[in-house]
């Protein structure tokens, strides 16, 4: 049933993703003049179709489902003596140069504009986030090198101001890949208990690169949610109630070391299975000692399976929370720098792995995207919704990539015919096209290596 939810998840986004892109070329084809033989979603053999409209386009379904084109009355697929003589003008190559740059840019762009409006759809809506609110990091860690301590809550970072856990991250990516260093604006609890003290450190980033984008990178500096504190919730049969504890219950030490939170309760009785420990526990007015011991638990399967300890007891660990939501127009306006950002951040990805400073394990191919669209789907709308927006503006990106048989490698024909005022040789065309499918063969087959791995590593 899993893999039945993941498969409709990543062709349902991957169907509307093709289809707003080859509407982008149909759409602007017809408004400049030119005869629309097919539009097709998926490659290959037809597998279905219907005709409609005074041109009687036929609207196809194709038997593989990645991809999709839009097929339009073009004198290089055909002798120029079978187009019939009314159509000529509405043939695709004796328009105006700007005109097709513009059909071929059209798909693109409408991605990009997708992505735009689904990410001010996601800002009008509001989404529940954590805020920026610091756990205590490690000594030796960026973070606490920095002058950053437990309590401390983001408030802007160099000036940005930042709201949300995402949004901390966000900039904090950028600034990775820009190779330069985070200043932080930080509110952090008064000692006196009377209001906030305002404070500005700068965090060095020169220890992280984009190899580590894709994990957690922000854990790599220190950075991490501040959890409530260790307060016992539901208390079930086991040891924590035979040890006596009681629902309310805080957890102050163990073993006289101080537990920060909830999550380094949780963590410490995890690594602890069978040990017996001694808990500092508050109890309203009143502090004593508990000694329990954590059961023996069997977690996993096959190589990654270990013991760990368990006390029988619910700990809250939900960070605190805020929902941002915004006007329409000032949602459009951040949708629109959101995929500003998201586009740059990915072409600066892809000149990284040209020049060897990222490792081309980022690339990912159809597996990962299916994957990341059943996780997506499976936590809810909104989560899936962010997930169809960057990859519409990968989509988007990939394609304009000056790389023959890509739109990009296209628009790079027709700005050569502008410069030296005459289109490319047929020759030159012919060779640049195998060029730029074995380009994309080699992409494809890294992409797919590297789902493998994943896939092999995550099984």
């Amino acid at each position: 049933m899993t893999l039945l939810h993941t498969l409709l998840a990543f062709f349902v986004a991957l169907g509307t993703l093709v289809v707003v892109h080859e509407l982008g070329h149909y759409l602007v084809a017809r408004w400049c003049g030119v005869k629309v033989l097919r539009f097709s979603v998926g490659m290959g053999r037809v597998i279905w179709s219907r005709r409609f409209g005074r041109d009687q386009t036929e609207w196809a379904l194709s038997i593989l489902p990645l991809g999709g084109y839009v097929k339009m009355l073009d004198a290089r697929e055909q002798p120029v003596e079978d187009i019939p003589a009314a159509d000529l003008a509405r043939e695709f190559t004796r328009q105006s140069v700007w005109r097709r740059i513009a059909i071929v840019a059209a798909g693109p762009i409408a991605n990009f504009l997708l992505a735009i409006l689904l990410f001010a759809g996601l800002y009008m809506h509001g989404v529940p986030e954590p805020v920026p609110l610091l756990r205590a990091g490690a000594e030796q860690s960026a973070a606490y090198q920095a002058g950053l301590r437990a309590g401390d809550r983001v408030t802007a970072v160099n000036g940005a101001p930042v709201q949300v856990w995402s949004e901390l991250r966000w900039k904090l990516m950028q600034l990775v890949l820009e190779k330069a260093d985070a200043r932080l604006d930080v509110e952090r609890p008064n000692p006196n208990g009377s209001g906030k003290l305002l404070n500005t450190v700068t965090l060095r980033l020169a220890g992280i690169d984009g190899n580590d984008l894709e994990g957690d990178f922000l854990g790599k500096l220190g950075l991490a949610l501040a959890r409530p504190p260790a307060v016992l919730g539901r208390i079930m049969e086991g040891p924590a109630k035979a040890a006596g504890l009681q629902t309310g219950d805080r957890i102050l030490a163990i073993d006289g070391q101080p537990v920060q939170d909830g999550l380094a309760f949780v963590e410490k009785v995890r690594e602890s299975a069978g040990r017996a420990l001694t808990l500092q526990v508050a109890r309203g007015a009143t502090g004593f000692d508990v000694r329990v011991t954590p059961e023996v638990v069997d977690e996993g399967q096959g190589e990654g399976a270990k013991r760990i300890g368990r006390i029988k007891v619910e700990v809250p660990l939900a960070p605190e929370m805020a929902t941002v939501s915004d006007a329409p127009l000032e949602a459009l306006a951040k949708g629109a720098q959101r995929t500003w950002d998201t586009s740059a951040m990915t072409i600066k990805m892809i000149g990284r792995m040209i020049i060897g400073q990222v490792s081309l394990k980022n690339i990912t191919g159809p597996i990962t995207i299916a994957d990341y669209a059943g996780q997506t789907a499976r936590v809810g709308l909104v989560s899936y919704l962010s997930f169809m927006a960057f990859i519409s503006i990968s989509l988007g990106v990939m394609n304009l990539l000056p790389i023959p048989v890509l739109d990009g490698g296209h628009l790079l024909y027709y700005a050569l015919e502008i410069l030296t005022g005459r289109p490319v040789s047929e020759r030159f065309g012919e060779i640049a096209q195998r060029a730029g499918l074995g380009i994309l063969m080699a992409l494809m087959l890294v992409a797919a290596f590297n789902d493998i791995v994943r896939l092999m590593f995550q099984g």
